[in-house]
């Protein structure tokens, strides 16, 4: 249940996010399918989807010898299925029992992978190197107040040249109330920097509930995600707009291969995702 807006100060709202997210991990490392890791073919659902989107602007149309940062990586599903299409990974995130879970599951599935601990907003100064893509996928950056400064991360971590790729929630997916009958908006499209509170004892996969209920969001218009890319020197190359989920956003929505969509008749009403790819074309400024 939303509690409507707060000016809380960020380090407020981090360590509130930060415990919900630790309470997360191990409810989510039963609820994500990681058995079906051990399948030495079998890619998560995200990465799946992503690669393909990501193919035409890769050389060779893949991820294969690349070094590939992830940042919010949780608890590794989607990195380690990046390791095992051929990336060298690094993961990201500020979770260290998401970390320690991501580490546990490296080790099972016989993957490499290097795990920094650290806030998304600060991954330059905390991840070594610089990376052929960054990436970031999915349910991510409304968890940020600060676009600019996220968007300095990801370019100062691309090398010249490399490629920068997300896929999200759709602003106006996120601005419809989830529980309403039909497609009815109730929460702010547009920005006011002020956060959303949340109370919600439950995660978006599985049926456990968290010690640590209280969230804070940002919402962030597709105007102002482009654009702060744009601010940070990267060069847009193309953006997607897309019908499916890969979680249940809503009680309505039926399921359709790799995700969730909106019942039929209303699928072609309103964006469940959006997919922004990117590229540094020349070295900027380290933020």
């Amino acid at each position: 249940m939303s509690e409507g807006h707060t000016a809380i100060d960020w380090d407020s709202a981090r360590a509130s996010n930060l415990a919900n997210w630790e309470d997360r991990v191990p409810l989510h490392e039963e609820a994500y399918g990681i058995d079906a890791l051990d399948d030495p073919d079998h890619l998560t659902s995200v990465v799946r989807t992503d690669l393909a989107a990501l193919a035409p602007f890769l050389p060779d149309g893949s991820v294969s010898g690349l070094n590939v940062c992830h940042l919010q990586c949780h608890i590794g599903t989607d990195t380690l299925s990046l390791a095992r299409a051929g990336a060298r990974v690094t993961g990201v995130d500020f979770s260290p029992s998401a970390l320690a879970s991501a580490t546990r599951l490296a080790a099972r599935l016989g993957l490499d992978a290097t795990w920094v601990e650290a806030d998304v907003l600060d991954a330059r100064a905390a991840v070594g190197g610089s990376f052929d893509l960054v990436y970031t996928s999915i349910g991510t950056i409304t968890w940020l107040p600060d676009l600019d400064r996220w968007a300095a991360q990801v370019a100062g971590l691309l090398r010249a040249g490399g490629t920068f790729y997300i896929r999200d929630g759709h602003p106006i997916l996120y601005a419809l109330d989830e529980n309403a009958e039909g497609l009815q908006l109730r929460y702010p499209y547009f920005g006011t920097g002020e956060a959303l509170m949340w109370d919600d004892e439950s995660t978006y996969a599985g049926d456990g509930r968290v010690a640590h209920p209280r969230t804070y969001e940002w919402a962030h218009p597709l105007s102002e995600i482009i654009n702060s890319l744009i601010r940070a020197g990267l060069q847009i190359l193309w953006v997607d707009e897309g019908k499916t989920l890969p979680w249940k956003f809503s009680p309505r929505m039926v399921e359709v291969p790799d995700g969730f969509a909106w019942p039929e008749a209303e699928r072609d009403l309103v964006p469940c995702t959006y997919t922004i790819v990117a590229r540094k074309t020349g070295e900027l400024p380290t933020p």
